[in-house]
Order: structure tokens, then C-alpha cells, then sequence
């Protein structure tokens, strides 16, 4: 098996290459945003036909470190594009941020499987993505252990039984907090995920809860089940990924330690299980399991991502690359804690997203809206 990596020295990257160190899958392409120290030690260890780092401002030092090499150097979105077309057996997209979308496209385009761990691309895109990969026929395997969960849950079925999908999210760092009590969090205390390790990005996401929210427009659009269909369950062990309700009463879940090595794994191999070095899950040795309605009076970027797949549109674009913006900013201490929601919310409100939904509308309506955080920085 031949793969192409986009984001391979974030967290689901790295641990997508020791997924592939264990089952001898071969690294056709790789890709960073930036870090070309960690991708020069990557491609010496797995040889790809082709690198590229998004931000051109890095690229002759990339091809610098890698010119006694016949790796082919490439930058930029085109470069990353490029990559993604490649000609391998599938294309893991663990890139973070509105970056990933054109790239996915790309993939769909040249034909290739994807594994998909980039939120972005379903959350901004998604009706847009869906529909190119239903035109050429191909599959996007999640990665995200949540949907991975629902996708293996729906394995073997009818996928018109399935009445319900129920999400489950850990709570994040701030579970349980008071709307006063999150204007006194830091940054270092929303960067703590009490269950998994994550990059800061998607971690600070978890701790608003826009993570859930990001993931149940990807639901809706990656399983094609209505908004109602979907119900989000705070489960503070995560040890249930994730569930389907079926119509006769039946519901199926998928278990396991809070290990993204599974997901990772399954999306690449599937359907073989074949082992993959996890600690096991103990029945015996388990805490209690509990199950919450989550806060979404306190948590309203919740609330905000449902709000935002009702509206249709572009809306979805809007509150991601809001967010974004609004994250970004949390991480270069401009803002504090609790104001990402309230930008998110009020982006969503005055920035306009009644448009079709096409490539360029998408990314006119995203950075309308990330420009509208900063104006209220």
C-alpha cells in the first residue's frame, strides 16, 4: 500500500507514520504547513517520491536540507494540490485549518481514496466535497475517531436503518465550568484535554465544545443524516466513540481506549483489524460510564454549528473561518477564553453567507468572516 500524507508532523500525522512503520505501508508524498526540521528527518526515514511545505517562505530551506536527495521539493497550496493528485492508493488529509479543502479536492479529482481528519474541509465544504466524490464514486473514510466510530457502526448495515447518530464528546478542559468562571480560565488550562492528545487547535476547540460542533456538521454532511437525526452526549471517559441508533431499537457502539492509532489504522486497512499495539480495554477494570446532556447555554459554539447547518448556504464556512480567526487569536494571547464564542456568535450573525456553495464563494465568505473577528480584535 502507497499513501500520500498532508500534515504529517502534527499529531495525527506522526502518529499515521507510526501506523505505517508497523504495517510496512510505503510514503508516496508528505506535507507540512511549516516545520521543515521534523519533514527533512521524515523523508530521510521514508523516502517519498515528493515533500511540500505550504508556506513558501520556508521552501529553500526545505529544498536546501533535502538536496543531496532526489526528493522532489514543492510549496504552496499548488505544491500541496499537486501532491494530493498524486497517483497512490489513498490520500490522508490530517492537515489543519481551511488549508485542507482545495487538497481534498484535488484528490477527488485525480481519483484517490481519501482518509479524512481535517474538519475543515466537511465543515466549510462539506456540500461541496460530497458532491464531487459522489460524482466520481469514491468513499471519504474518516479518521476522526467519533466518525470513524459511526462508520464502523454502520458497517454490514443498511445505512437507511440507522435513526440516529449520537456523538460523544469528553467535555474538554473546562467541563462543568460556569460562563463566570470561564473568564478567569488561561491559555495553558484550555490546552489540557483530560482524555486525548491533540494539537492546540483542535484542542482549544475541544474546550469550547466547537470541536463537537464542527463534528456534527460533518455528520450530517459525511453519513447524509438531518440535524435532528444527530444528538451530541458528553461522555467524560471517552471510552464509548460513538453510536448508532437503529430502527428497530437497536443501538451499536464502538469502544475502546482513547487511542487515535485505531481510527488511524482502520481508515487505512479496513476491513482488517490487524494489531495495532493499543493498550486494551478492560470491561473489569472500568470506571463508571456516564452520559450528560451538554452544556450549550454555557458552550454556545454548540449550539452556534447547529444553528449553522440550518441556515445552509455558506454559514458553515462562516463559523468555521470565524473560529479560526477567533482561536488564533486565543493562542496569541489577544483575546481571552471566553470570547471565542462570542465572536464565532456574532460573526455568524453579520457576516453574510446566503450564497451558493462554490470554491470561490466558500473561501470569499471564509475570510469575510475571519476579517470580521479581526476587525473586533
Amino acid at each position: 500500500m502507497e499513501i500520500v500524507l498532508l500534515g504529517s508532523s502534527g499529531s495525527i500525522g506522526s502518529q499515521t507514520l507510526d501506523v505505517a512503520r508497523r504495517h510496512k505501508i510505503l510514503i508516496k508524498g508528505l506535507a507540512v504547513k511549516s516545520s521543515v526540521q521534523t519533514l527533512e528527518l521524515q523523508a530521510r526515514e521514508f523516502n517519498p517520491h515528493c515533500v511540500c511545505v505550504y508556506d513558501e517562505n520556508y521552501y529553500t530551506d526545505l529544498k536546501t536540507r533535502l538536496a543531496d536527495t532526489k526528493i522532489e521539493v514543492l510549496c504552496g497550496n499548488e505544491g500541496m494540490c499537486k501532491l494530493a493528485a498524486m497517483s497512490c492508493d489513498m490520500v490522508v488529509n490530517a492537515v489543519v485549518g481551511m488549508a485542507g479543502l482545495e487538497p481534498t479536492l484535488a484528490a477527488i479529482e485525480a481519483g484517490n481514496k481519501i482518509a479524512l481528519a481535517n474538519k475543515e474541509t466537511l465543515a466549510a465544504g462539506g456540500e461541496l466535497v460530497m458532491k464531487c466524490a459522489k460524482e466520481k464514486m469514491l468513499e471519504i473514510i474518516p479518521i476522526d475517531s467519533e466518525h470513524s466510530a459511526i462508520f464502523q457502526c454502520l458497517e454490514g448495515n443498511n445505512r437507511k436503518d440507522a435513526v440516529k447518530l449520537i456523538l460523544t464528546a469528553s467535555g474538554g478542559a473546562f467541563y462543568g465550568y460556569s460562563k463566570e468562571r470561564l473568564r478567569t480560565v488561561t491559555k495553558q488550562e484550555a490546552l489540557h484535554n483530560p482524555n486525548w492528545s491533540m494539537g492546540a487547535k483542535v484542542t482549544v476547540d475541544s474546550a469550547t465544545l466547537m470541536n463537537k460542533g464542527l463534528e456534527f456538521i460533518e455528520a450530517v454532511r459525511l453519513f447524509g443524516m438531518k440535524p435532528e437525526q444527530i444528538e451530541v452526549v458528553v461522555h467524560r471517559q471517552s471510552i464509548i466513540h460513538s453510536a448508532v441508533e437503529f430502527a428497530d431499537g437497536s443501538v451499536i457502539a464502538q469502544l475502546g481506549v482513547p487511542d487515535m492509532h485505531v481510527p488511524i489504522q482502520y481508515a487505512l486497512l479496513h476491513p482488517a483489524r490487524p494489531e495495532s499495539g493499543v493498550k486494551r480495554l478492560s470491561f473489569t477494570e472500568m470506571d463508571t460510564l456516564t452520559f450528560e446532556k451538554p452544556d450549550e447555554e454555557t458552550f454556545t459554539c454548540l449550539p452556534a454549528a447547529k444553528k449553522a447547518v440550518n441556515m445552509g448556504n455558506n454559514a458553515c464556512a462562516v463559523l468555521n473561518a470565524a473560529n479560526e480567526a477567533a482561536v488564533e487569536a486565543f493562542l496569541e494571547d489577544k483575546i481571552e477564553f471566553f470570547m471565542i464564542s462570542e465572536l464565532v456568535n456574532d460573526a455568524l450573525e453579520n457576516v453574510k453567507s446566503n450564497r451558493s456553495v462554490t470554491l470561490k464563494t466558500i473561501f470569499e465568505d471564509s475570510n469575510a468572516a475571519m476579517e470580521y473577528v479581526r476587525s473586533k480584535l
